[in-house]
């Protein structure tokens, strides 16, 4: 029986379901990316660029039915669903405008008479398996690049996005991407490492858990695939001094709230200076206090949205209460609404032991999880003192000082007083365990690209 629904987690009320794909639609799907791929490669990359273009402009067009149907199907309110939107719009139009300069020939000296050129081709059908907690930025970030470098896309999304999944799908065809170029599946565990198997596949990109990434990363190895993986995050946000700390502390706890921190690069472990520690705690204890669930649809002021799931509301509140019993305080939040629907309130979780199993784990909700330092060098040791490395911030009134402090972070993303620099041209990903490969940018436009040597010898 197919699990891909429309949820409302709001309310726990199942909207829509889709039936899942049979293994003879998965064949037609990667037979089509396949062929499609043959023409699609040598199209002008220019005509390419111009669909991917029109993609962005229709997904500006159907902003209001793109924010509706997310809101309805993982809880985001819909001011921020609008915000998503018009990010995946920018992010598809910048590929659309800057992709081909990025995806241009370059000569390399060599010793040897002649011309050492180096081209960038694409290389074939790409499978993206990605999540449900940004269902149009994931997706734009990995199709709109590879779709202008020429590759094709073939499409597995989250059990709960089956309806933006399939706008989606429904948009790329509108702008003139040709059947094959892009395209959606309903599709199970097993069909997916068919998938990866098969030698017209040629890439796959997951966005997802550290498990999901271990499974898809041993198939993609096995089969000489390549992949890039982006996986959790329990980045450190660092915060040495402040002039204004009640401020430092309303921008934390605003990032870490953000999609009822449901963020792979959220600032999920606040470290902060013993001096101001106090004061800092005191600010996001005040601005969790009297919060109420709401209506992701109308959400008002004081007003949280529910969690992606029932399922991942018990999560956290198990993994909070957990942390409680190792010897963590809740001060503010903590509670888990009655189900069916998904609401827990935003929390402040403080003196979480270094030595327990809590310590170590990546909470995927709206859970501040604060920290006190004496120093520069107990905060590093602290903020690398982690199996992950998404991203991380330092924040401190002296640049230079919290400059020091990130250029040391064991992390694929540094920030100095911001805590996450997100834009199309700005690459994102991860080392150690929160995965390898790049998105976005120069770099992540270069993952699934044959970097082939021509050469004319003289």
């Amino acid at each position: 029986m197919s699990n891909y629904r429309v949820q409302n987690p709001a309310t726990g009320q199942v909207l829509e379901t889709f039936p899942e794909a049979t293994d003879a639609e998965i064949e037609s799907t990667v037979t089509a990316a396949h062929s499609t791929y043959l023409t699609w490669k040598d199209t002008d990359i220019q005509e390419r660029a111009g669909i991917v273009r029109r993609a962005a402009e229709i997904f500006r067009e159907r902003k209001d039915e793109l924010a509706k149907a997310i809101s309805v199907e993982m809880g985001k309110s819909y001011a921020e669903s609008v915000d998503e939107v018009e990010f995946a719009a920018d992010i598809i139009d910048y590929y659309g405008v800057h992709g081909p300069t990025l995806a241009t020939d370059y000569q390399i000296p060599s010793t040897i008479p002649g011309t050492a050129r180096i081209e960038a081709l694409p290389i074939g059908a790409l499978l993206g398996v990605m999540p449900w907690n940004f269902p149009y930025y994931q997706v734009a970030r990995f199709a709109a690049p590879n779709l202008v470098l020429g590759n094709t896309i073939m499409l597995k999304h989250a059990d709960i996005c089956g309806r933006s999944a399939l706008l989606i799908e429904e948009i790329f065809r509108a702008a003139g991407v040709p059947e094959g170029g892009y395209s959606h599946l309903f599709a199970g565990h097993d069909q997916i490492a068919s998938m990866i198997a098969d030698s017209r596949v040629q890439g796959v990109s997951l966005t997802g858990s550290e498990r999901a990434g271990a499974i898809i990363g041993a198939q993609a190895g096995q089969n000489l695939k390549k992949a890039v993986l982006e996986l959790g995050g329990i980045d450190p946000m660092v915060v040495l001094d402040a002039d204004d700390v009640a401020a430092v502390a309303r921008e934390a706890w605003e990032f870490r709230t953000y999609n009822a921190g449901q963020v792979c690069n959220s600032n999920k472990r606040l470290i902060v200076m013993d001096d101001i520690y106090d004061d800092f705690v005191a600010e996001l204890v005040k601005l969790g206090t009297g919060l109420t669930p709401g209506d992701p649809m109308n959400l008002g002021e004081g007003e949280y949205v529910p969690l992606s799931s029932r399922a991942a509301a018990e999560t956290v509140d198990a993994q909070v209460k957990k942390a409680v019993s190792e010897g963590a305080r809740v001060l503010v939040g903590g509670q888990l609404g009655e189900g069916p629907a998904a609401y827990y309130a935003p929390t402040v979780l403080v003196d979480v032991p270094r030595d327990s199993e809590s310590y170590g784990e990546e909470i995927f909700g709206p859970v501040a999880t604060v920290y006190r330092v004496s120093s520069d060098e107990e905060a590093l040791e602290l903020a690398n003192d982690c199996a992950l490395g998404l991203g991380g911030s330092v924040f401190s009134t002296d640049e230079a000082r919290a400059d020091r402090v990130a250029a040391r972070l064991e992390v694929g993303m540094t920030h100095v007083n911001t805590i996450a620099a997100e834009a199309a041209e700005i690459p994102f990903g991860g080392v150690k365990r929160s995965g390898f490969g790049r998105e976005m940018g120069p770099i992540g436009m270069g993952e699934f690209v044959n970097k082939r040597l021509h050469f004319i010898a003289k």
